[in-house]
């Protein structure tokens, strides 16, 4: 059985047994997660194809140069707006986990990489606060939209960074802190500062810094040389 195959395997086990309870709903429409309760909407949001025109899925990436057989983690998967795309780069050689923590977003995952027939993404029923993934396993891990969601975000991030292998990357993509035509509201958005000062303590370092889009920074990462302890 190969690595990934293995781990495939284990995350399985994982997801089945992180599956519990849905996540309790508030007032607010939204879950613990900030997440729509409608997600019928929520999915036509995400999929919405006037989101391509800013959040230029293909231009991303392109800038991280994904290659045939590497691993990707997509954390706050969704429906698989970046997942899809990301299992066609790396190819049948390559392999995707999908991590959301609602399990009926990936339950509409499901179907979608049924009808695409892509054999190369696990989806992944992660936890608020640990996307549950092996140590060491992915090239690239994409956190894209969703950093200002995590509710302890370095501990995250800690967590993130072990699930790096040696020269493994993290692309981050979040709103800026600022009035944009998009976006969720400023007091719910993570300003490029507070998350790079936040990526430094879980032992990550600017590798690079693409800068084309518009209401977004568009941050790629790598570990230094220790790998941070996760408390």
């Amino acid at each position: 059985m190969s690595r990934v195959r293995a781990l495939t395997a284990g995350l399985l086990a994982c997801t089945v047994s992180a599956a519990g309870a849905p996540a309790r709903a508030t007032d607010s429409g939204r879950d613990q997660y900030q997440n729509p309760r409608d997600t019928a909407a929520y999915i036509a949001a995400q999929e919405d194809p006037a989101r391509d025109a800013w959040q230029k899925p293909e231009q991303i990436l392109d800038a991280l140069s994904l290659r045939p057989g590497q691993t990707v983690c997509d954390i706050g998967a969704g429906p698989g707006y970046f997942t899809l795309r990301a299992a066609r780069r790396v190819g049948e050689s390559g392999h995707v986990f999908a991590v959301d923590v609602d399990p009926r977003i990936l339950d509409a995952l499901r179907e979608r990489i049924e009808r695409a027939k892509l054999g190369n993404i696990t989806p992944v029923l992660g936890l608020g606060r640990d996307p549950l993934l092996p140590p060491g396993v992915c090239d690239l891990i994409l956190v894209i939209d969703v950093y200002h969601h995590f509710p302890d975000r370095p501990a995250y991030l800690r967590r993130l960074a072990r699930a790096l292998h040696d020269g493994g990357r993290l692309a981050a993509v979040d709103w800026h802190k600022r009035a944009t035509p998009i976006g969720p509201p400023q007091e719910h958005r993570v300003s490029r500062e507070e998350f790079l000062a936040d990526a430094a303590r879980a032992g990550l370092r600017v590798a690079a810094e693409p800068t084309f889009l518009v209401n977004q920074y568009f941050v790629i990462m790598k570990q230094v040389q220790e790998r941070p302890p996760v408390h």
